[in-house]
């Protein structure tokens, strides 16, 4: 066998060893309230899929709206009424089995910090209040929980005087972030994005007459390029696997696909 030869057997042989870089991508959409959770699982995602997939964070109303704007996309990993509006739209293909988990609204302070009361209405209140500052996500984004939160600061009477103390993070960012700089005393925000930021400490969970549960759902893009890879993906969200990581995070997995 000549030298030639040789190289290119060598050659070919290296290449079964490189990393996949010739696999399929999967251009995914989904949301900041699972980034902790799909980063923990993205080696196990991208085995399952077979495809190595581009993720874009932020709300579930920015990436609506690129959707929205035209944008292609193979996955959508959003929340249920995002999902349902693309589909309506003919943006989305939202099937029965499209919900895999939700998640409530949480309370966090830096870690070392008092913990305050939030164990009723009234002691959530007095804690807003006797706050030096607040941070929860600008309504402005159409971020689900900053949206509630500006409507329960309305609904509780106290809105004004949380409007002067409010901090915001930047678009697509955590508000428990700020409480980690020392911005802002309290954050208030969906349970994942507080689990998966260093150097807070979850309060608790709202009072239940007053938190919101945000359904989390995952659909195809209407016009998938790869649509078994897709849905691949969408089916290891239903694993055991995964909902043990969801569970880590702050965020209730739903078994029940009757959704």
């Amino acid at each position: 066998m000549d030298v030639v030869s040789r190289i290119a057997i060598l050659a070919a042989g290296l290449l079964l060893f490189l990393p996949s870089a010739n696999a399929a991508e999967l251009k995914t959409f989904a949301t900041t309230a699972v980034e902790s959770t799909l980063n923990d699982l993205m080696p196990k995602l991208e085995a399952a899929s077979g495809s190595k997939l581009v993720i874009s964070w932020a709300t579930a109303a920015m990436l609506s709206k690129r959707v929205q704007e035209g944008e292609q996309v193979d996955v959508l990993i959003l929340t249920k009424p995002a999902l349902d509006g693309l589909a309506k739209e003919g943006k989305a293909i939202v099937e029965h089995d499209a919900v895999f988990a939700s998640t409530g609204i949480a309370v966090a302070v830096r870690s070392g910090a008092t913990k305050p009361d939030i164990s009723t209405p009234e002691a959530f209140k007095r804690t807003l209040l006797e706050a030096k500052s607040v941070a929860f996500s600008d309504p402005a984004t159409g971020g689900a929980s900053g949206v509630y939160i500006a409507k329960l600061m309305e609904r509780m009477g106290i809105a004004e005087e949380i409007k002067r103390k409010t901090k915001y993070p930047p678009a697509g960012g955590l508000a428990a972030n700020l409480v980690v700089s020392g911005e802002a005393d309290l954050a208030i925000q969906l349970e994942p994005e507080i689990v998966s930021v260093a150097g807070v400490e979850k309060v608790g969970n709202l009072p239940a007459e007053l938190n919101s549960v945000t359904i989390l759902a995952a659909a195809l893009g209407q016009h998938s390029n790869n649509e078994e890879a897709g849905r691949r993906v969408l089916k290891y969200l239903h694993s055991s696997e995964a909902a043990a990581a969801f569970t880590a995070h702050g965020i209730t997995p739903r078994a029940d696909t009757s959704y």
